[in-house]
């Protein structure tokens, strides 16, 4: 479940890289909501179960920080 937090390699794509004010849901490539689907669905099968679950916390942590913000 660490690995799953190579998802923020997409936060390389950005200028600024890092921005404490920004959302990154829906910003950056890999979260956007089309890709959020795609990891909720990946927690249905049972050999990419875990893969889903930690990108689906991953991406909630990113919206519970953005809502912190």
């Amino acid at each position: 479940m660490m690995s799953t937090m190579l998802v923020d390699l997409d936060h390389l794509l950005a200028d600024p890289i890092y921005d404490p004010t920004r959302c990154s849901i829906g910003f950056h490539p890999l979260h956007g909501f089309i890709p959020i689907a795609i990891y909720g669905l990946l927690c249905l099968p049972s050999r990419t179960r875990l893969i889903g679950i930690g990108l689906v916390i991953h991406m909630l942590l990113d919206f519970l920080d953005c809502r912190l913000i």
